[in-house]
């Protein structure tokens, strides 16, 4: 048993009974161990936590970063969506990453900034709409992920939510009054408007 079994099957636990069923002792039986025996790997269940957010956002944090020919609000929009399906492939996946630290991908935040800002989004721009967008994506997952079903006991005049359609809504205009933030193309370091990603812990 090393850390990353115990992180893989944390995982694994989590998708089957949720994040309020994870529980060291449960842990420890999956894997055959006693429960003193994860405390070699994590010193407290919310170190363990955090190493499995880390390792659920895999997904997001291997993908390409921008390059200097990309289009900033294309990738702003790429960047916000690829955040969501990672947090969407969890159970509770939203609410594991709320409030983690993006203590591992610092480097590529701030690749992301330096991106956005060469595009001519001002950096105090930049910085607020990564962190916008982010806090979005997630607060938009954690009502998908709880929403139950269909309500039957709502009026016939409300209409079902969308949420893909509602999050690609919302995310439209965060991304539009970036937009209104940045300099025309030609007048800045870049190709023109700018963007934020899906988080400061993207």
């Amino acid at each position: 048993m090393n850390r990353a079994t115990v992180v893989t099957e944390a995982l694994e636990l989590l998708d089957e009974v949720g994040l309020d069923t994870v529980s060291t002792r449960r842990l420890a039986q999956r894997l055959g161990v006693e429960q003193p025996s994860l405390y070699y790997h994590f010193r407290t269940k919310k170190d363990l936590l955090a190493a499995m957010a880390e390792a659920a956002m895999a997904p997001h944090a291997t993908a390409p970063l921008p390059s200097s020919g990309d289009d900033w609000r294309e990738w702003f929009l790429e960047n916000s969506r690829s955040f969501r399906r990672t947090l969407l492939r969890r159970r509770d996946g939203a609410r594991l990453h709320a409030g983690s630290t993006p203590t591992g991908d610092l480097d590529r935040i701030r690749r992301k900034l330096a991106f956005l800002v060469a595009s001519g989004v001002p950096e105090k721009d930049a910085q607020l709409a990564m962190l916008a967008a982010g806090r979005y994506t997630v607060g938009c997952v954690l009502e998908e992920q709880a929403d139950a079903g269909p309500q039957e006991d709502l009026p016939a005049d409300v209409p079902v939510l969308d949420h893909e359609a509602a999050f690609e809504a919302g995310l439209a205009l965060i991304l539009g009054g970036l937009v209104q933030h940045t300099a025309p193309a030609g007048t800045g370091s870049g190709s023109g408007s700018g963007s934020g990603s899906g988080s400061v812990q993207q």
